[in-house]
């Protein structure tokens, strides 16, 4: 089992920046990929930005060059620095965790809220 919990949410305006943190345990940090997602209402999770335990990242086409993912295997913790908000940028954001050797992410911490106002 992996524990996983976010921190850093929170309301900015337009074109302001919000760090994130997922800080997690029970199992060894460095077996996974980590991912955050996000989910706006009405809308369908997505997957932001993706790192590997050696630091290879992708991200979504819309946070490309605003958002950076980034990890530090001996604290255990993943981190998504937002730069350069929007409006369609607010959504609950997760962190989760995926083997390597799996698809499907299988360990989801309990979201934090980051809202961007107009």
């Amino acid at each position: 089992q992996v524990q996983l919990v976010e921190s850093g949410g929170g309301l900015v305006q337009a074109g302001g920046s919000l760090s994130l943190s997922c800080a997690t345990s029970g199992r060894t940090f460095s077996w996974y990929i980590m991912g955050w997602f996000r989910q706006a209402p009405g809308k369908e999770r997505e997957l932001v930005a993706a790192i590997t335990s050696g630091g290879s990242t992708n991200y979504a086409d819309s946070v490309k060059g605003r958002f950076t993912v980034s990890r530090d295997n001996a604290k255990n913790t993943v981190y998504l620095q937002m730069h350069s908000l929007k409006p369609e940028d607010t959504a609950v954001y997760y962190c989760a965790a995926r083997l390597l050797t799996k698809n499907d992410y299988d360990y989801w911490g309990q979201g934090t809220q980051v809202t961007v106002s107009s």
